[in-house]
């Protein structure tokens, strides 16, 4: 009989938020697979855990992925760490979960601790539509980068980026160029003593880090546009036109003149007898 893999969620900063269940789960499994093992093992001796550990991430993650199956296959149940967090966001454990179900071998997730959760609940921003990002592009790939970048340009719902404090200042400006000066939380040493919410906008963020250099992994939970401002800039884009090509545009696409007259009045935000109006004038 196959054994499971356990994606194990340990704590991002505050050792008191490891739960019951993954404790148990991590003494009871016949092999930890960690993202660090250096840094796995501190926290295992925390714990007096003693379970055998070995190495999972971006750099071996399809062979070891494949090794792990076979360890799977053989019957032994497998549990998997990330550094901090909950595997498989933003982490090489999304390729071991993909492809254990290729192998038809049973994955549970044990739910614990998760940076990008944790920052959207204390943002103060909406919290109804969310969006996670995770880390973009890298600068280098400006032109991936850029897509990314664009596509989050009418995002309505809040989005989540992480971002490493080296990179901190190139991601706001960027930011700042493409979504123009929104609300933005920016968090750091989540869980931790000296946690740190900077509720602020994107402007002022990168004003604050001219002066402050960034210290830390940082997370970012940045307001979407709203769907005001999205039917607002839809608005102005039709006004550019005049009403007359405006109602060709919806009749050359076999849209009757009335229904036309209506659409067209829709898009403007005016009524239809004002468009009515218009083209008797015309």
């Amino acid at each position: 009989m196959a054994g499971k893999l356990y994606l194990c969620a340990t704590p991002i900063g505050n050792l008191d938020d490891m739960t019951f269940r993954v404790l148990e789960t991590l003494k009871e499994v016949d092999l930890i697979a960690a993202e660090d093992t250096r840094n796995s093992i501190k926290l295992l001796n925390h714990f007096d855990i003693h379970t055998e550990m070995t190495s999972y991430h971006e750099y071996n993650k399809y062979d070891k992925a494949q090794y792990l199956i076979g360890k799977m296959q053989e019957g032994l149940n497998v549990a998997l760490i990330t550094d901090a967090g909950t595997p498989a966001i933003s982490d090489p454990g999304e390729v071991l979960v993909a492809e254990c179900h290729k192998a038809g071998i049973t994955v549970t997730s044990l739910p614990g601790p998760a940076a990008c959760i944790t920052a959207l609940t204390l943002s103060g921003l909406s919290t109804r539509r969310f969006c996670f990002e995770g880390f973009l592009p890298s600068q280098d790939d400006k032109k991936a980068r850029k897509r990314i970048l664009e596509d989050l340009k009418d995002e309505s719902r809040t989005m989540i980026v992480y971002e490493a404090p080296h990179h901190l200042k190139a991601a706001l400006d960027d930011l700042y160029e493409t979504l123009g000066n929104r609300r933005i939380s920016i968090c750091r040493e989540l869980t931790k003593k000296f946690e740190e919410v900077n509720h602020t906008t994107i402007e002022a963020a990168i004003a604050y880090y001219k002066e402050n250099e960034p210290r830390g992994e940082y997370v970012m939970v940045i307001e979407g546009k709203s769907l005001q401002e999205q039917d607002e800039e839809k608005r102005q884009s039709w006004n550019e036109m005049s009403i007359e090509e405006h109602m060709a545009f919806y009749e050359e696409q076999g849209v009757s003149h009335k229904d036309a007259m209506k659409k067209v009045a829709a898009d403007r935000g005016v009524g239809k007898r004002e468009i009515y109006q218009a083209l008797l004038e015309k």
